[in-house]
């Protein structure tokens, strides 16, 4: 053994380096659609691992080297397999670009041509080890590579170096997004956003994506219902030295079930720039040396104006009322004692300043604390804290109320939970994917006495438990639980026990709300009220009836014809007060007993009835 040798090519001459291979899945079929092939050194030394192995490359300074190596060791052992398919080979941008230099054939075509692989199965990805340290070489050796029909892929997209200009100059056939953006992305609300964008630039450029990092099965849904085409992560195979030649089964399975993932929501999202939908009013502004007869001036010359800003290089510092100005500048001698002195001392000083992109709750902020002078005075509009314009309190209101009725479409302000445009989408969905499931609307018996009896807060608390145990009860993964309004909710089960889970909410539900009643009420078996038409009954304890619907695949197209179904279902659950109503078409089944009116649940008492009713 040569002393001098170092210790990288030493690895290389006794072959101790060998690659090892992890599939990558297609999402849309289940099956394998190529391997990504991984360098790795003696086992149980120091250098088994890529990164060991880099580290030392770098300290023996033949990074680009110790790449073309590995790329040499890979193609030769991928030369010998049988019909081994698509093959993705790790390589940074200078190992590329000195891999496809010089006059053609390249090395790297070479290589493959020496161990007869053919150019169009191999794809180059460009991981992100080192960053390019020439951006044109780079786009030369891509265009080269292109050129004798491999590929390119662009490696852990969202980290390090891989970015959408990389993206947008080099064009690859695939990109693969990083881990952290896939991981968990089930009950994550942001990355499935983030994954959605990058979907969309994916289908902008032509690009097919590959979620790197699927480690969990419930990913596996999501990432598969966004439109993602391939997969790889430990979930779907490890790297090992032999070939995978099919996913596990119940991967498989998993990636052709029918039903659909339910997407992560986002409770309550704040909505910034409310006030760009609004005229802000442009107006002369004041300075804080202003005289007053000039600020008379300016209202009389702007009768429109319901005030004026004071500023002070170039911010807003004050705020003048023209109703309160110009009553006070048409009393006897005020012109002749204060006409001349500045402005400042007579304006407001602690003005409403509200940022062209502020969001909801910053607003209703504003609306809610007890300085309400902004009603008259109006507020200035400013953008990063430089002055644009007038806006009135008139507007604020209206923005305000019109900003929260649209947030209250995707998420209710209530339970945070989904509102009527997710649960659309939602159906949507589950048409699209020809999906069978249940269409189940939720809704209180004697609400409204209660709530009248008790008053709205303790209504809101008894909606948010129903809210709370409609969550329990569904599959999160499986089910979608959307709140329509007031005492409605939603609920779109693909789990297949869900008339059970049905049942069991409204035991729970029927038990816990005696627990909202007073003692007094509790003992009488419920509360006296006036009813829609203002006559006054006895009503028993508030209930749950739940109206399903069976929506089987392809019996509708739109969302508005399931919503539709599921209503007349809840009426016929209200009207029957059996609890659980299930629309059937066609079929009638006879009705079990329902619960006592006054009574407790009990154990020897069914939960909930199940009704079967005729279209």
């Amino acid at each position: 053994m040569n002393p001098s040798e170092k210790t990288l090519a030493r690895l290389y001459r006794d072959e101790a380096l060998y690659p090892v291979f992890q599939p990558i899945v297609d999402l849309r079929k289940g099956s394998i659609f190529g391997h990504e092939a991984l360098i790795r050194g003696p086992l149980g030394t120091p250098f088994h691992t890529p990164a060991a192995l880099l580290a030392l490359a770098a300290e023996e300074d033949c990074l680009t080297d110790f790449e073309l190596a590995c790329v040499d060791v890979i193609l030769r052992h991928w030369g010998g397999l049988t019909a081994p398919g698509q093959l993705f080979l790790n390589m940074s941008s200078d190992a590329l670009s000195a891999a496809m230099d010089g006059p053609a054939p390249s090395r790297f075509e070479r290589t493959l041509a020496l161990h007869g692989i053919a150019p169009r199965t191999v794809t180059v990805e460009i991981t992100e080890e080192r960053a390019a340290s020439d951006m044109g070489a780079l786009r030369l050796a891509v265009k080269a590579l292109h050129s004798t029909g491999a590929r390119v892929a662009l490696d852990d997209f969202g980290e390090g170096q891989s970015n959408l200009r990389l993206w947008s100059e080099l064009r690859p056939d695939f990109v693969k997004i990083d881990k952290f953006f896939t991981h968990g992305i089930a009950s994550s609300p942001q990355n499935l956003e983030l994954v959605r964008t990058i979907v969309g630039f994916g289908h902008t450029l032509g690009t097919t994506l590959v979620a790197e990092g699927v480690e969990d099965t419930k990913d596996l849904r999501v990432l598969r219902d966004l439109g993602i085409d391939h997969g790889q992560g430990y979930l779907l195979g490890r790297p090992t030295r032999v070939l995978h030649e099919a996913a596990p089964s119940p991967i498989t399975e998993a990636i052709r079930d029918s039903r659909i993932a339910v997407m992560p929501h986002a409770a309550q999202q704040a909505q910034p720039g409310v006030l760009r939908s609004l005229a802000v009013i442009q107006a002369p502004t004041l300075g804080p040396a202003t005289p007053i007869d000039e600020v008379s001036t300016l209202f009389q010359a702007h009768p429109e104006l319901h005030a004026l800003a004071v500023l002070d290089a170039g911010r807003p510092v004050a705020l003048i009322n023209r109703q309160a100005f110009m009553n006070d500048y048409a009393r006897l001698y005020f012109r002749e004692v204060h006409g001349r002195r500045p402005c400042i001392g007579y304006a407001n000083t602690s003005p409403r300043v509200v940022e062209l992109e502020d969001n909801v709750e910053q607003l209703v902020g504003i609306l809610m604390s007890e300085d309400q002078r902004y009603l008259n005075d109006g507020f200035i509009v400013t953008e990063d804290r430089r002055y644009l314009g007038l806006g009135t309190g008139e507007q604020l209101v209206r923005a305000v109320t019109e900003a929260r009725i649209e947030a209250a479409r995707h998420a209710n302000p209530l339970t945070f939970l989904p509102g009527n445009i997710p649960i659309s989408i939602h159906i949507e969905r589950l048409l699209a994917s020809h999906a069978g499931f249940a269409a189940c609307y939720a809704d209180l018996n004697n609400f409204k006495v209660f709530n009248d009896h008790y008053g709205y807060w303790r209504g809101d608390e008894m909606i948010r438990m129903l809210a709370r145990l409609a969550v329990k009860h569904a599959d999160a993964h499986r089910d979608f639980v959307g709140h329509i309004g007031g005492d409605d909710f939603l609920v779109l089960f693909q789990s297949e026990d869900w008339q059970a889970r049905c049942a069991r909410m409204i035991e729970d539900f029927d038990l816990e709300a005696l627990g909202l009643y007073d003692d007094a009420a509790r003992d009488a078996g419920g509360i006296e009220g006036k009813d829609r038409r203002g006559t006054t009954h006895f009503f028993p304890f508030t209930t749950l009836s739940i109206g399903a619907v069976r929506i089987a695949p392809g019996r509708f197209a739109h969302a508005e014809d399931v919503a539709a179904e599921a209503a007349i279902a809840k009426h016929e659950a209200k009207h029957a007060n059996t609890g659980l109503t299930v629309r059937e078409p066609g079929a009638i089944a006879p009705s079990r007993p329902g619960r006592a009116p006054y009574a407790l649940p009990s154990s020897t008492m069914p939960p909930g009835s199940v009704v079967t009713s005729s279209r």
